[in-house]
């Protein structure tokens, strides 16, 4: 059976990526270091690789509990060190007590540097204190033209990552039960709204699934996917346990509250 039937049409690019990647770990021993990849992401290489007895798999975003990791594949007799993830975490100095910033305007200011989202990984608030990880290779690239998010002139520090703020990972499991695993049901389930409250959400482009817009009520969604709401935090289609004698399909699904 080949592998790609385990997977959405969309993901089988990333999927002969990861092939690729383990194919040359495999006959070169050479190690593999990736840009920074989504959970999502991390899912289907962890499936993938697996537990492979020649490549070996390791993640790190800079600390326990980041969401956006780089993945490091090496060959069964080598180990992988954090240092080997090669990241740069930033802090942002900024006048706090006159501007105020969002994450979205920390979000906004990299992308527009021309930075692919894969080039840096998780960005942290706390009490008006802003982090971010970044690829070392472009960590150079960005002190020079990060300066300035939103209306506010910044500077940048080089910290370690031993001071990163702290991250909270914590995810509820719930279970319950749904007619069908259409996008408008499974949202108006799992945040607790009407299904004609949650049509306008997915048509307004405030839904993405696996950190990707649809727009489409009745996309499917299938067990690991991730959905977020804008301004509603994140939700994970965890397992599908078969119908009910009333015929509506028993589920599991992680729920996180976005700071």
């Amino acid at each position: 059976m080949s592998v790609f039937v385990h997977f959405r049409k969309e993901e089988h690019a990333f999927v002969e990526q990861v092939m690729e990647w383990k194919e040359v770990v495999e006959t070169k021993y050479e190690r593999k270091l990736t840009d920074f990849l989504d959970p999502r992401e991390q899912d289907i290489l962890s499936s993938i690789v697996g537990k492979d007895e020649t490549v070996h798999l390791s993640f790190w975003g800079g600390a326990n509990g980041c969401e956006r990791k780089r993945a490091l594949l090496y060959p069964f007799y080598e180990k992988a060190e954090p240092e080997d993830f090669e990241l740069t975490l930033f802090e942002l100095k900024y006048p706090s007590k006159f501007v105020t910033i969002g994450h979205r305007d920390v979000l906004g200011s990299l992308t527009g540097l021309g930075l692919k989202r894969s080039k840096y990984g998780d960005i942290l608030e706390g009490s008006g204190r802003f982090q971010f990880i970044a690829a070392k290779d472009i960590a150079i690239f960005i002190e020079m033209n990060l300066q300035k998010i939103g209306k506010a002139s910044i500077s940048l520090e080089n910290i370690p990552l031993q001071q990163m703020l702290p991250i909270e990972d914590y995810w509820e499991e719930v279970q319950t039960t749904v007619s069908s695993f259409r996008l408008d049901v499974m949202i108006a389930e799992m945040y607790r709204l009407s299904r004609s409250k949650a049509a306008p959400f997915i048509e307004k482009g405030r839904v993405k699934v696996n950190w990707k817009s649809v727009d489409q009520v009745s996309f499917p969604l299938q067990p690991g996917d991730y959905v977020s709401v804008r301004g509603l935090g994140r939700r994970k289609l965890l397992h599908t346990e078969g119908k009910t004698k009333k015929g509506r399909w028993k589920i599991s699904y992680g729920k996180k509250q976005d700071p």
